[in-house]
């Protein structure tokens, strides 16, 4: 088989066969087709799309590419994949809840994309909490303590972890077929039995309208329903952070809270919903009533906290050792009316201005900084009432951080609409 053959079939729009794509991702995977050649398939994907029989085979083939990781025990596995958000901490919160209902949760994350913070990020502001568990580790915590949240290991999928790189630098990631098979390899490849999706849109998501969240959402879960993992979703609202805090230590702090029965309402209630239909896939529950009781009681009588401190010393972390915030600055509203709309671009590359993202690969991030939000869409403001607290101790940094979010802030004579936090979604 040739490369140039097979690049050329997607370009002139033509389905590849299993075989022209199992032979693509494995010559990639070991090397033997280069860069170049795996980029310009990657643009052919992106222009021309696939098919569900292309989207799944695609999957397979960077499955094949490595290793599963093999059940423990015989509680039923289970996780949740978001697509990203500004304040998006519920996999903190949400591992440790289900462990508690007697299923395991194998959640492999992955670092900020963008604006958009990432799990393993938020999880290193615990003091000692390590985020790279070998195969055995990860067994062995699952055993003991029903959840674990570690990245990849260096033989689960790297042939995604390779074609993402590339995609990352030739504009290609945007792509429904690549975004479906890098998700989907990940979640499969972790052997599991029910898995809820979070598809996020808005300006403060990966994905910017409905619409494509959508279309990304019905994609991934045919994929799913394909290889046997019951798949559910929820297209959820991120016109606006999720909870009050944005960052990696603040979010570590805001979770804690949520696990000891507290917190924002609707970061309490989205990690409900998610780990709900868990328990219905599962048949945890009946119904999704039960489900929402039952989780609300562990997060209220502090078992879920309990599992979570389990989780964190399993993996070294040390919860009593304090976690920094930086120094407080509020910004104040310029005038009186409605918090209209929130530009969660903006308020992305303020965290990162400050520290709190990477601008390039492998750069260390400050944990301590980030925003605190006092007001959601539709809140009545008056002139000079405090919106939200820019945290931070050096203050060169702060300045640039205050201009971005003055640019994110609009306020309205007229009262705007509140969002909608989330809504089921399913495919016929």
């Amino acid at each position: 088989m040739i490369p140039a053959v097979v690049i050329a079939n997607k370009r002139d729009r033509r389905p590849l066969s299993t075989d022209e794509i199992n032979f693509m991702i494995d010559g990639f995977a070991r090397g033997s087709i280069p860069d170049y050649q795996m980029s310009a398939l990657a643009m052919a994907i992106y222009l021309n799309g696939m098919g569900d029989r292309e989207i799944s085979d695609l999957t397979d083939a960077m499955i094949a590419s490595g290793s599963k990781l093999q059940q423990a025990g015989d509680s039923p596995r289970v996780d949740k994949h978001s697509t990203g958000g500004l304040g998006d901490k519920t996999s903190l919160i949400l591992a440790p809840l289900l462990a508690c209902c007697e299923l395991h949760v194998p959640m492999i994350s992955g670092r900020g994309l963008g604006i958009t913070g990432g799990t393993l990020d938020k999880l290193e502001a615990i003091h000692g909490f390590r985020t790279n568990l070998s195969e055995t580790e990860i067994h062995r915590q699952l055993e003991q303590v029903g959840c674990v949240i570690t990245g990849a290991t260096d033989t689960l999928v790297p042939a995604d972890k390779k074609l993402y790189g590339l995609r990352d630098v030739t504009a290609t990631v945007p792509s429904i077929p690549l975004i479906t098979a890098s998700i989907m390899s990940k979640k499969i490849a972790e052997s599991l039995d029910a898995l809820v999706l979070d598809v996020k849109f808005g300006s403060g998501a990966f994905l910017g309208t409905e619409k494509l969240a959508e279309e990304l959402a019905a994609s991934l879960i045919r994929i799913g329903k394909l290889a046997g993992v019951n798949t559910t979703a929820l297209i959820t609202d991120m016109t606006q952070p999720l909870g009050d805090m944005v960052g990696n230590a603040c979010e570590v702090e805001e979770s804690i809270a949520i696990l000891q029965g507290g917190g924002p309402v609707d970061v309490r209630e989205l990690t409900i919903e998610l780990a709900a239909r868990l328990l219905i896939c599962t048949h945890r529950e009946q119904n999704l009533d039960d489900a929402r009781n039952r989780l609300g009681k562990l997060l209220d009588n502090g078992a879920a906290m309990d599992r979570f401190e389990r989780m964190v010393q399993s993996q070294g972390g040390s919860l009593a050792t304090a976690r920094h915030l930086g120094r407080s600055q509020t910004f104040l509203a310029k005038t009186t009316g409605y918090l209209n709309a929130i530009d969660g671009q903006l308020l992305g590359q303020a965290i990162i201005a400050m520290g709190g993202g990477r601008m390039v690969a492998g750069q260390a991030i400050d944990f301590s900084v980030g925003l605190r939000m006092h007001c959601k869409i539709g809140d009545a403001l008056s002139e000079g009432q405090p919106i939200l607290d820019v945290l931070c101790d050096d203050q060169a940094k702060v300045q640039t951080a205050l201009q971005l979010v003055e640019q994110a802030i609009s306020i309205s004579d007229a009262e705007p609409t509140r969002p909608t936090l989330w809504r089921d979604f399913s495919i016929q």
